[in-house]
Protein backbone atom coordinates (compact mmCIF):
# COMPACT_ATOMS: atom_id res chain seq x y z
CA UNK A 1 0.00 0.00 0.00
CA UNK A 2 2.85 2.28 0.36
CA UNK A 3 3.73 2.79 -3.18
CA UNK A 4 0.63 3.69 -3.98
CA UNK A 5 0.12 7.71 -4.10
CA UNK A 6 -2.82 9.96 -3.88
CA UNK A 7 -0.74 13.15 -5.15
CA UNK A 8 -1.19 14.37 -8.40
CA UNK A 9 1.81 14.38 -11.15
CA UNK A 10 2.79 15.18 -14.31
CA UNK A 11 5.15 13.57 -17.01
CA UNK A 12 8.25 14.25 -18.21
CA UNK A 13 10.34 12.39 -20.85
CA UNK A 14 14.19 11.58 -20.88
CA UNK A 15 16.47 9.57 -23.84
CA UNK A 16 19.10 7.33 -22.57
CA UNK A 17 22.00 5.62 -24.37
CA UNK A 18 21.94 2.51 -21.66
CA UNK A 19 19.19 2.73 -18.77
CA UNK A 20 21.23 -1.25 -17.18
CA UNK A 21 18.31 -2.47 -15.04
CA UNK A 22 16.21 0.37 -14.44
CA UNK A 23 12.55 -0.83 -14.22
CA UNK A 24 8.96 0.75 -14.17
CA UNK A 25 8.35 2.20 -10.73
CA UNK A 26 11.81 2.60 -9.58
CA UNK A 27 11.83 6.31 -7.65
CA UNK A 28 13.14 9.48 -9.14
CA UNK A 29 14.80 11.30 -6.45
CA UNK A 30 16.76 14.81 -6.03
CA UNK A 31 18.85 15.40 -2.80
CA UNK A 32 18.20 11.86 -1.74
CA UNK A 33 13.94 12.70 -1.62
CA UNK A 34 11.97 10.65 -3.71
CA UNK A 35 10.05 13.24 -5.94
CA UNK A 36 8.59 10.74 -8.58
CA UNK A 37 8.61 7.31 -10.27
CA UNK A 38 9.51 6.26 -13.41
CA UNK A 39 6.47 5.59 -15.31
CA UNK A 40 7.25 3.64 -18.71
CA UNK A 41 10.38 2.06 -20.82
CA UNK A 42 10.47 2.50 -24.11
CA UNK A 43 12.46 1.83 -27.33
CA UNK A 44 13.03 4.34 -29.82
CA UNK A 45 13.94 2.42 -32.94
CA UNK A 46 15.37 5.48 -34.73
CA UNK A 47 17.61 6.94 -32.39
CA UNK A 48 18.21 3.86 -30.87
CA UNK A 49 17.86 4.97 -27.40
CA UNK A 50 15.37 4.28 -24.49
CA UNK A 51 12.20 6.39 -23.93
CA UNK A 52 11.75 6.66 -19.89
CA UNK A 53 8.92 8.89 -19.39
CA UNK A 54 9.05 9.85 -15.47
CA UNK A 55 6.15 10.77 -13.04
CA UNK A 56 6.65 13.77 -11.09
CA UNK A 57 5.16 14.86 -8.14
CA UNK A 58 2.88 18.03 -8.66
CA UNK A 59 4.49 19.38 -5.41
CA UNK A 60 7.71 19.53 -7.01
CA UNK A 61 9.13 21.87 -9.84
CA UNK A 62 12.34 21.78 -11.65
CA UNK A 63 14.00 24.06 -13.81
CA UNK A 64 13.69 22.99 -17.38
CA UNK A 65 17.23 22.73 -17.83
CA UNK A 66 17.60 20.07 -15.10
CA UNK A 67 19.45 17.00 -15.93
CA UNK A 68 18.65 12.92 -15.12
CA UNK A 69 21.19 10.55 -14.60
CA UNK A 70 20.71 6.66 -13.98
CA UNK A 71 22.01 6.35 -10.74
CA UNK A 72 22.76 2.66 -7.81
CA UNK A 73 21.85 2.19 -4.75
CA UNK A 74 24.91 0.94 -3.08
CA UNK A 75 27.55 -0.87 -5.19
CA UNK A 76 24.76 -3.36 -6.25
CA UNK A 77 21.48 -2.04 -5.36
CA UNK A 78 18.55 -0.86 -7.39
CA UNK A 79 18.63 1.99 -10.03
CA UNK A 80 16.98 5.03 -9.69
CA UNK A 81 16.91 8.06 -11.51
CA UNK A 82 18.48 11.21 -10.32
CA UNK A 83 17.05 14.81 -10.71
CA UNK A 84 19.64 17.31 -10.83
CA UNK A 85 18.17 20.70 -11.04
CA UNK A 86 19.51 23.31 -12.99
CA UNK A 87 19.04 27.33 -13.18
CA UNK A 88 16.33 28.20 -15.55
CA UNK A 89 13.35 30.04 -14.49
CA UNK A 90 11.30 28.36 -16.10
CA UNK A 91 9.80 25.01 -15.20
CA UNK A 92 9.15 21.21 -16.78
CA UNK A 93 5.76 20.74 -17.42
CA UNK A 94 3.91 17.96 -18.22
CA UNK A 95 5.08 16.57 -21.95
CA UNK A 96 8.30 18.58 -21.34
CA UNK A 97 11.94 16.76 -22.01
CA UNK A 98 15.25 16.67 -20.14
CA UNK A 99 17.61 16.70 -22.52
CA UNK A 100 20.55 16.16 -20.44
CA UNK A 101 20.99 12.99 -19.49
CA UNK A 102 23.82 10.25 -18.17
CA UNK A 103 23.58 6.42 -19.00
CA UNK A 104 23.92 3.70 -16.45
CA UNK A 105 27.29 3.27 -15.35
CA UNK A 106 27.32 -0.89 -16.06
CA UNK A 107 29.66 -2.87 -13.88
CA UNK A 108 30.48 -5.40 -16.48
CA UNK A 109 31.26 -3.22 -18.83
CA UNK A 110 33.79 -1.68 -16.35
CA UNK A 111 35.14 -4.52 -15.55
CA UNK A 112 36.09 -5.39 -18.78
CA UNK A 113 37.51 -1.69 -19.37
CA UNK A 114 39.86 -2.42 -16.65
CA UNK A 115 40.91 -6.25 -17.59
CA UNK A 116 41.67 -4.88 -21.38
CA UNK A 117 43.76 -1.55 -19.83
CA UNK A 118 45.70 -3.82 -17.47
CA UNK A 119 46.26 -6.50 -20.09
CA UNK A 120 47.56 -3.39 -22.40
CA UNK A 121 49.62 -2.48 -19.80
CA UNK A 122 51.13 -5.95 -19.30
CA UNK A 123 51.60 -6.01 -23.08
CA UNK A 124 53.60 -2.78 -22.42
CA UNK A 125 56.01 -3.79 -19.82
CA UNK A 126 56.85 -6.86 -21.73
CA UNK A 127 58.23 -5.16 -24.71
Amino acid sequence: MSALSFNSNYSVITKFDNIGGLKPRAPVKSAGVVVGRVGAINFDDKTFQAVVTLQLDNRYKFPKDSSARILTSGLLGEQYIGLEPGGDINVLVAGDKIRMTQSAIVLEHLISQLVFSKAAEAAGDSK
